[in-house]
């Protein structure tokens, strides 16, 4: 290496267009040695970067054009930034050439590229890693699923993307035999599948080691980590990363040392004894278990979102750390991190992981970009007639520096909430493990002269307070006659006789709550319907029963309160009070900690309602006969029951909640999940008062075969017709991709069916006309027949026609 090529300008072709080629541009403009940068194709903020100039006509697959223009626009030097060109060998193209590359050749880059061959590689060299097997026959790989006493994660060979790991949701190893079958059979991963590897399932947290090498030497930048799935609480399929922060309080000195020593330096030692010398950049991902480091994976180019996270903590020139790697002087140059934290966050495009949507406009306020020491680093953008659209799954990166990690979360997320696309989501806990790694820290310290509060303990009466003065005008707009109540006080009263009783009323009192469903609006940050379901679960219950729904009282029980999203729920309840025709009268809302698992939060409601002027309650089973009808009026969706089988039904599908419903194009899946129950009460009121219904049953928890027996007497059962209705697709999808048995889904959803009416055969023409004169779909489900002593309360009949 002379002294005039050692300091020469350069001018760099930089292939790639994500986050990752982005924040390298950002990084590598600061050099005086460099010149000019091109980026190939780039997006639409590269372009932006003093020095850099976007090749848009050139993508990173397209190596013959890639090493024309480079040669001729004089470029002496190659930064490649994504997995698959380095996997495909460009790196030899470029140096067969004569032009210096920064990234590993083919033979070196398999170490990503196949699984297999990076395991295999790890048992020749002894280095700390998972036990494992390979197999490219699926029946063998079945067998030894079968065999094994472990928890195991599942590993297509090739590149996917950063999806073709599967880890196990559960303990049930029939969830990875169908993952196998995916894989393998059903391809979804295409070729990568073809080889597996079935490795032991590793406790503990995971490290990214991000290492410059030339082959030789190691420099290592401080560990950061990543957070793979896609929704807060490591929740969700995995993706190409959802946020980073570095650097990690379990990484100390001394850990940081002997992956040094007993994992990379072996690995760079044992790829050039094999005569495949890694130069370029080393993405090793570590899990710290209690027996030590081990190997996860090795990757053989920057991460993303790692990279993000890193190159603004690295005091020092990126192209001369490159430069030097290329040429074999590394052991020269000083690899120093700032004594600082870094935090990264992704906002993904609905759909993300599985299939998205792309063009939609991409707004950024001036705020985002003016803050110091914070980046908005471009990963799926792209320049549309002028105007910023997504362009990939992952869109855009948002990146804050500061002396403290608190202070750096605070700041990326206030970033965060300047980017505004729709179907934008991201996750809101990032670093949580470092924080929590902390809280347990100072469990083990002496304990701190301060003095003790009830916010300290986690309980905001602030908080408290107002969120009641931003609901009580709410609350207020569900006041019926005779009620007397006011968010914020004691209780709730209502007077009957002004309500317009005029004889003692038969009083009907119900409660429920939402269950699972509030796991969804968490997940989706939307909380504005499920306040609507809170309302329809209890006054639906006491509508079956003949009651006038009358006043209402909710609980809320949170690990913290966020006044914001208690008053989107608040505004909900109010909504589902108003469709009820129901009073809000009171309600309790408390912070309940660990109680309560965080960011979580569990509803319930009680609903008192009465029957009008001496009316006789429902069920009339004393006047129920052998031959009335069932009449079915539809539901608005699974409604408030069954989600906890839906949510393990979608996870283990291709399928994330911000994906397009198959049942539903023009939503997300979450969002059609979300659809409110439907209030049936002003529907019902007004018929029931005619008399001409013997008795109403609400399909909850428990299908049809549940709810219908509860309304009738012991010698009759309900005989339903499955043919009578089509079956919404939301059913149907979830039959077939839970492989879910027609009998569970009897007994678990409602099908389609949110209410069902025993009518007389007389009465079923004038019911039917009412309720249809109200926008109403009805449909003859079936009828009663004599039931034996000990038989069935209700049959389907023809229930095969829900496998068509």
């Amino acid at each position: 290496m002379t002294a005039r090529t050692k300091n020469q300008s350069l001018r760099i072709l930089l292939i790639g267009g994500g986050a990752r080629e982005h924040a390298l541009a950002w990084k590598l403009s600061q050099s005086t040695r460099v010149e000019t940068i091109f980026c190939a194709p780039g997006n639409g903020a590269t372009r932006n970067i003093s020095k850099a100039t976007n090749v848009p006509h050139l993508s990173p697959d397209q190596h013959a054009g890639l090493l024309t223009f480079a040669t001729e626009s004089t470029v002496n030097l190659v930064v490649v930034g994504p997995e698959v060109p380095l996997v495909a060998g460009i790196v030899d193209v470029f140096e067969s050439n004569g032009i210096q590359c920064f990234g590993p050749n083919k033979a070196a880059a398999s170490m990503e590229g196949s699984k297999v061959a990076a395991k295999d590689f790890m048992a020749r060299h002894h280095i700390p890693t998972a036990r494992y097997r390979n197999f490219n026959d699926y029946a063998e790989a079945r067998k030894h699923l079968e065999s094994v006493d472990y928890k195991v994660v599942l590993k297509a060979d090739g590149l996917a993307a950063g999806k073709g790991v599967i880890l196990p949701s559960s303990d049930s190893r029939q969830e990875m035999y169908i993952d196998l079958h995916k894989t393998m059979i059903d391809k979804q991963f295409g070729s990568a599948g073809n080889e597996v590897v079935i490795e032991e399932y590793l406790e503990g947290q995971e490290l990214s080691f991000l290492s410059f090498v030339d082959g030789y030497t190691i420099k290592s930048l401080v560990p950061a980590q990543d957070h793979k799935q896609i929704f807060d609480h490591d929740q969700g399929p995995n993706t190409g990363g959802m946020g980073c922060y570095a650097p990690t309080p379990i990484a100390s000195e001394k850990l940081i040392d002997e992956v040094h020593r007993t994992i990379l330096q072996p690995t760079v030692d044992g790829m050039r004894k094999e005569r495949m010398p890694f130069k370029g950049l080393l993405f090793t991902g570590i899990m710290v278990t209690k027996d030590g480091p081990k190997v996860l994976e090795y990757n053989i180019r920057f991460g993303d979102p790692e990279t993000q996270t890193l190159l603004p903590l690295l005091d020092g020139d990126l192209a001369e750390i490159m430069s030097a790697c290329t040429n074999g002087y590394l052991d020269a140059i000083d690899v120093k991190c700032k004594p600082a934290s870094c935090v990264t966050v992704v906002a993904a495009a609905r759909g993300y992981p599985g299939p998205y949507p792309t063009g939609d406009p991409i707004t950024i306020d001036a705020e985002a970009y003016d803050a110091k020491d914070t980046h908005v680093f471009h990963a799926g953008t792209s320049l549309t007639s002028g105007a910023l659209t997504t362009a990939g799954g992952r869109v855009v990166a948002a990146t804050a520096v500061a002396p403290d990690l608190e202070t750096a979360l605070s700041k990326v997320y206030n970033t965060m909430s300047k980017i505004h696309f729709d179907g934008m989501h991201y996750r809101r806990d990032i670093a949580h493990r470092a924080l929590s790694h902390r809280s347990v820290s100072a469990s083990n310290h002496e304990r701190p002269e301060v003095s003790l509060s009830y916010a300290s303990a986690g309980v905001s009466i602030d908080a408290g307070t107002e969120l009641v003065n931003r609901i009580k005008s709410l609350a207020a707009s569900t006041r019926q006659f005779g009620s007397e109540s006011s968010i914020g006080g004691f209780g709730g009263q209502v007077d009957l006789a002004v309500a317009g009783y005029e004889q003692s009323p038969i009083i009907s009192s119900g409660v429920d709550g939402v269950g699972t469903k509030s796991r969804l609006a968490v997940r989706m940050n939307k909380h504005n319907s499920i306040g609507v379901d809170l309302v329809a679960m209890v006054a639906n219950d006491i509508l079956t029963e003949g009651a006038e729904p009358l006043w209402l009282m909710d609980t809320m029980n949170l690990h913290k309160l966020d006044v914001e999203i208690g008053v989107s729920i608040i505004e909900g309840v109010v909504n589902g009070c108003i469709q009820a025709n129901c009073n809000l009268a009171g309600g309790e809302t408390a912070e309940l900690g660990d109680v309560v698992q965080k960011d979580h939060y569990i509803l319930d409601a009680s609903c008192s309602g009465a029957l009008r002027n001496g009316r006789k309650p429902l069920p009339w089973k004393d006047e129920m006969k052998e031959g009335d009808v069932l009449l079915g009026l539809r539901s608005s969706g699974p409604h408030s029951n069954g989600y906890s089988l839906i949510q393990k039904i979608i996870e283990r599908s291709n399928l994330g909640f911000t994906s397009p419903a198959p049942w539903e194009p023009s939503t997300s899946v979450g969002l059609s999940l979300l659809t409110p129950t439907k209030i049936y009460v002003r529907l019902l009121l007004s018929l029931f008062e005619k008399d001409l219904v013997k008795g109403a049953a609400h399909i909850t928890g428990g299908g049809l075969v549940e709810n219908l027996p509860r309304i009738l007497p012991k010698g009759l059962r309900a005989e339903v017709e499955a043919k009578s209705w089509r079956v919404p697709e939301v059913f149907r999808w979830l039959k077939r991709e839970g492989n879910v048995e027609k009998e569970e889904m009897a007994r678990v959803f409602n099908m389609g069916i949110g209410m069902v009416l025993t009518v007389a055969e007389g009465y079923v023409s004038e019911v039917t006309k009412i309720l249809e004169e109200k926008g109403e779909t009805v449909m003859r489900i079936g009828r009663l027949v004599e039931r034996e002593e000990e038989g069935v309360g209700c049959v389907i009949r023809d229930i095969e026609v829900w496998d068509q």
